[in-house]
């Protein structure tokens, strides 16, 4: 089992992972960038607006990284986003 904690953090000093090392991550993961946005319910312009700065932010980095590792270890991430959708439609 995976546990993971997130902070939302605005200030553009908590943006920390490269938007390269961003963009292989999630290829590596098997996804599109406008992929990863719907499974976060993301427009995919605000993904590809971090590139502005060349850095995202730690929250999307640590998602980024979750399902990176999860890949490599034959892990579906899937079911934990359909998960986290029932609760957004209930």
């Amino acid at each position: 089992m995976i546990c993971v904690i997130l902070f939302h953090q605005n200030n553009s000093a908590f943006k920390t992972m490269p938007y390269e090392e961003f963009q292989r991550l999630i290829g590596k993961s098997g996804l599109s960038i406008k992929e990863f946005a719907a499974l976060l319910d993301m427009n995919a312009n605000s993904i590809t607006n971090y590139k502005k700065n060349g850095k995202v932010p730690t929250t999307i980095a640590v998602i980024a990284v979750v399902i990176s590792d999860m890949k490599d270890d034959g892990l579906d991430f899937y079911p934990i986003f359909e998960k986290v959708r029932a609760y957004r439609d209930q």
